[in-house]
């Protein structure tokens, strides 16, 4: 992992297992992880309808120039890529194994931008098909960023993640410094509730 949101994201997601394949979806606490909330986002485990985003945090959204909420989270990358996601994130799910992703975004005419996606199964009442965990951040902000949407991301690379080799590593390390992120606001409320279960 080369970014901290990524990184924090997968120590809180590992700390929630607590020796389990994956946490329950309702043990997640999005206040516990507002530094970061807007560049994460929730998928609905749902093959037929792409895995639809169930909330997206304003970053990603603003990466996109698109309101993604409700929307297929396989149309954000190119429709070489798509088969091959599909089943990275049917077997996120399956074998309860998270991914770390390396891709690249692009606007029309403008430069590429590296971005890292996780990917973190979530569980519900132990059923494995439930939701995903995940988050997009891109290293550098593009100067296009915020002002033209991304065109379709471009996989490059996928990790699967050692969720009992993070545990060991971390057992004796001193406790995860936390980057300080802009702080923007981001609406709890959209956050919580029924949005979360």
């Amino acid at each position: 992992m080369r970014h901290a949101v990524s990184s924090e994201l997968y120590a809180y997601w590992n700390v929630l297992r607590a020796g389990r394949a994956a946490p329950e979806r309702n043990d997640v606490d999005p206040a516990a992880i507002r530094t970061i909330l807007a560049d994460t986002f929730v998928l609905e485990f749902d093959v037929e309808n792409g895995f639809p985003f169930r909330i997206c945090g304003s970053r990603i959204n603003t990466l996109f120039q698109s309101e993604l909420r409700g929307l297929s989270f396989l149309k954000l990358w190119r429709d070489t890529d798509r088969r091959e996601l599909e089943a990275i994130l049917t077997r996120v799910a399956n074998k309860a194994q998270p991914c770390l992703l390396g891709a690249e975004a692009r606007s029309p005419k403008t430069n590429s931008l590296r971005i890292e996606v996780t990917l973190l199964p979530l569980f519900h009442r132990g059923s494995a098909h439930s939701r995903i965990l995940g988050s997009v951040s891109a290293k550098d902000g593009g100067d296009w960023l915020g002002l033209i949407g991304a065109g379709p991301a471009t996989l490059i690379s996928v990790k699967p993640l050692d969720p009992d080799a993070l545990r060991q590593a971390t057992r004796s390390a001193p406790p995860l410094h936390i980057c300080a992120r802009g702080r923007e606001r981001f609406r709890l409320r959209d956050l919580a509730g029924v949005i979360w279960r």
